[in-house]
């Protein structure tokens, strides 16, 4: 993995650094065409992953997209092995050479993959790389791993720590913006790479390991704050380290008598399913009230790989919260966003937030109007179940937090009445004497 050290390796469980070369074998000429252009993944999914009352055990092990890729690119390749998280972890693919072996790629792309000076590298898993579309740039999750050149144009009141969290860092590694809860940044690896990740600046880079020395300087600010009540572990991706690693992180917080609540932040459920295995859910399961935020941005990312990992989260009784990410070209539409909401819930994980895209370097060609995310809002309120409505939140440029946006449903007063607007735009009258 670029950048990375070896004891960060170590701690991740992944023992090469680079993908080996002779993994995807397939030349592009060969590739069938019902993978170029497959024609039902997503009714496979509406259809076995989503109906009502659908056991888990009768869907599917993955989508008809999923297995057409595996048969092209990685037709040598075992059940045990491609369900193997560290298999998946050590066949990234990260390079130009790797990429253009499985996509059909434009020159953007290719300039992108070929020039220096984005901050973030490039990483993709074989699994997430079965989702995104060989040959059209535009596909939604295509957007969000594949570098364009885009990625080198800063745009106005773009920085590269855009939220501030350097400047709320007591100690290395640790943010402590709110009063009773800090953010513990365990390891700057991800199995794959967001293209308009808040963190470009250092994830991906090798400069936050999850070494003992480091957290414990962590650990110690933490036990002489007695008001840090709530830790939110992320990176990078907490999830890429081994059980033995994120057990003992998870050990030394609930040794802190103060230290009330704990939450994971990750996107491997999306990226990494095979991440979530049962081994991994009986040592989450030792250190409740534990809470996690899962990072899903569409619903192309919503598979059989992905609900088996969040039943076995939910399972162990872990409650499922989702953090979305408004992209423009990716979920940026009532529909979309509303099918991915449904196919949530269904997966036992609660719509918790839709960020607006944080103005980080290079973001700009993924950052939509607020208008358009206070559009979805009221094109969700009323017209889904209230669970399925996310919070709109920005987290203020500069290190100001979330704040909410919701549509203006206060129509203004009428005396002793307060004038109110529902989903359908009708106005009604509450008595509110002032």
């Amino acid at each position: 993995m670029a950048g990375i050290d070896a004891e960060a390796c170590t701690y991740c469980g992944v023992d090469d650094e680079e993908p080996p070369s002779t993994t995807v074998q397939l030349l592009p000429s060969r590739v069938p065409s019902r993978f170029s252009r497959p024609k039902r993944p997503s009714v496979i999914a509406e259809r076995d992953i989503f109906a009502p009352g659908a056991p888990l055990g009768r869907t599917p092990r993955s989508t008809f997209q999923t297995r057409a890729f595996r048969k092209a690119f990685y037709p040598g390749v075992p059940d045990r092995e491609w369900n193997d998280w560290h298999w998946q972890a050590r066949n990234r693919l990260r390079n130009l050479a790797q990429l253009e072996q499985v996509l059909v790629l434009s020159e953007d792309e290719r300039a992108a993959l070929s020039e220096s000076g984005a901050m973030l590298p490039a990483s993709v898993t074989p699994y997430y790389m079965s989702l995104v579309s060989r040959d059209d740039r535009s596909q939604p999750l295509r957007r969000t791993v594949i570098p364009t050149r885009a990625e080198l144009d800063r745009g106005r009141g773009e920085a590269d720590d855009p939220l501030g969290e350097d400047g709320d860092s007591p100690v290395p590694g640790l943010v402590h913006r709110y009063p009773d809860r800090v953010l513990l940044l365990v390891t700057d690896f991800c199995s794959s790479y967001c293209r308009y990740c808040t963190r470009s600046r250092m994830v991906g880079h090798g400069r936050v390991n999850p070494n003992e020395a480091r957290l414990e300087q962590a650990f110690e600010y933490i036990r002489r704050t007695p008001m840090i009540r709530d830790v939110l572990i992320s990176g990078g991706d907490p999830l890429a380290l081994s059980d033995e690693r994120l057990d003992w992180i998870l050990s030394q917080l609930r040794g802190i008598p103060h230290v009330e609540m704990l939450r994971i932040g990750t996107k491997m459920p999306a990226v990494l399913p095979q991440r979530i295995t049962p081994e991994l859910c009986r040592m989450l399961r030792k250190h409740h009230p534990l809470f996690m935020s899962l990072h899903f941005l569409h619903p192309d990312e919503c598979t059989p790989e992905s609900m088996q990992a969040c039943t076995r989260l939910a399972d162990a009784g872990i409650p499922l919260g989702s953090q979305t990410v408004l992209l423009a070209g990716v979920n940026d539409d009532v529909e979309t966003m509303k099918r991915l909401m449904h196919r949530l819930l269904m997966m036992r994980v609660r719509p918790y937030y839709l960020y607006q895209c944080d103005p980080i370097s290079g973001s700009a060609h993924f950052r939509t109007p607020v208008s358009k995310g206070l559009e979805i809002i009221e094109g969700l309120r009323g017209h889904t179940s209230g669970y399925g409505v996310p919070n709109y939140v920005i987290d203020a440029p500069g290190g100001g937090g979330k704040i909410p946006l919701q549509p203006n449903y206060v129509v203004g007063r009428d005396g002793d009445d307060l004038l109110l607007r529902n989903f359908r735009g009708n106005t009604y009258r509450y008595p509110d004497p002032v």
